[in-house]
């Protein structure tokens, strides 16, 4: 099992991630962001580069694409909430879109 982030790991790996576009989301323990591209193909081309890297990870987001749009939500069932599991994939995610 994962644990849920110390107050320690939550100022030092959350708050460059909130600082980069993902939000807390309300009424739960868990990030959000919204990836846009170009077109349908890089954004599915993301998606899939994640894919795999979530996989590797066994860590897989919440998320959704619409056209050119991505919705992401990060969380860990397991630990009630955001784990280092949810900042590093996070982090991922902002490197494969390019920022």
């Amino acid at each position: 099992m994962t644990d849920a982030l110390t107050q320690s790991e939550r100022d030092s790996d959350l708050a460059p991630l909130l600082a980069n576009g993902w939000h807390m989301v309300d009424g739960r323990d868990a990030i959000h962001k919204q990836f846009v591209f170009r077109n349908f193909i890089e954004a599915f081309g993301f998606m899939t580069k994640v894919a795999l890297w979530a996989e590797k990870w066994n860590h897989h987001p919440e998320w959704s694409n619409v056209y050119k749009t991505v919705e992401v939500t990060l969380t860990t069932h397991d630990a009630g909430g955001l784990s280092a599991l949810d900042t590093k994939l996070g982090a991922k995610m902002d490197a494969l879109a390019g920022g």
